[in-house]
């Protein structure tokens, strides 16, 4: 693709002619590839299109940056990310590239993580492959997806819930006693056994917990605002005032 070469051609020359791309390092460039990754996922949340397309190239600039300084180094280029990526997807799917049969998106799943532990340099436990510094409540759907993949998993999704019950019982139990390690700790199992719930709902519980944060911030946003119209700082409200604030604020924000 023309575009693709042209932005190749153009991260040689920033590489060359730039000092600030010149001096960039792997390790310098980690923190603003947490931050681009972080910012693509704001735009994807807020459905908004324009900033999804810019956010994507700088995602793309920061492959394809990574991929020079391999290339200078000797050890790898951009094609051979491509090629290793375009293997690694055709081995994955052998129920569109081989013998194997798939007929639903769950079936696709379990195929995806038995082939993940043929491969060669493979993960060499089931959950090897999530990564420790994942948000933590991506990392628990992410492990208790996996674990699912090889049939650990409930068998009827609704039996779960017995499961969240015993759990927040449980965390009750313990902040009743003021055991703050307990308490942190049951807290704990009550969230995991949420995110589970949340799975076997095909709910995305990060995906949730950021629209209830966004829906939140408007919100209180609006009551802070009609408190300021009024001509009184938010702290002179008593909380009975900010509740009737909030409640219209959820009729109209």
């Amino acid at each position: 693709m023309a575009a693709f070469g042209r932005l190749l051609d153009v991260m040689d020359e920033l590489r060359e002619k730039c000092p600030w791309d010149r001096k960039q390092t792997n390790e310098s460039l980690r923190s603003n590839t947490i931050e681009e990754v972080f910012e693509l996922c704001d735009a994807l949340m807020r459905e908004d299109n324009h900033e999804i397309c810019k956010e994507l190239g700088d995602v793309l600039l920061h492959v394809v940056f990574y991929a020079k300084i391999g290339s200078e180094k000797g050890e790898f280029d951009i094609a051979d990310v491509c090629n290793k990526l375009c293997d690694k997807l055709i081995f994955r799917h052998p129920h569109v590239y081989g013998e194997q049969k798939a007929s639903s998106a769950g079936e696709v799943k379990v195929i995806w993580e038995q082939v993940k532990q043929k491969e060669k340099d493979g993960n060499k436990t089931v959950l090897g492959g999530v990564p420790e510094a994942l948000p933590s409540i991506i990392k628990a759907y992410r492990i208790q997806d996996k674990a699912r993949g090889v049939g650990f998993d409930w068998e009827h999704r609704e039996d779960v819930w017995d499961k969240v019950h015993e759990e927040i019982n449980e965390l009750r139990a313990e902040m009743d006693k003021d055991d703050v390690q307990r308490s942190t700790e049951e807290f704990g199992d009550f969230l995991f056994s949420l995110i589970n719930a949340a799975r076997l709902y095909h709910i995305n519980p990060d995906n949730a917990l950021e629209k209830t944060n966004r829906k939140f911030i408007k919100r209180f946003n609006y009551v802070e605002a009609a408190a300021k119209a009024s001509g009184r700082p938010l702290t002179d409200l008593s909380l009975e005032e900010m509740d009737s604030l909030w409640r219209r604020a959820k009729l109209e924000a």
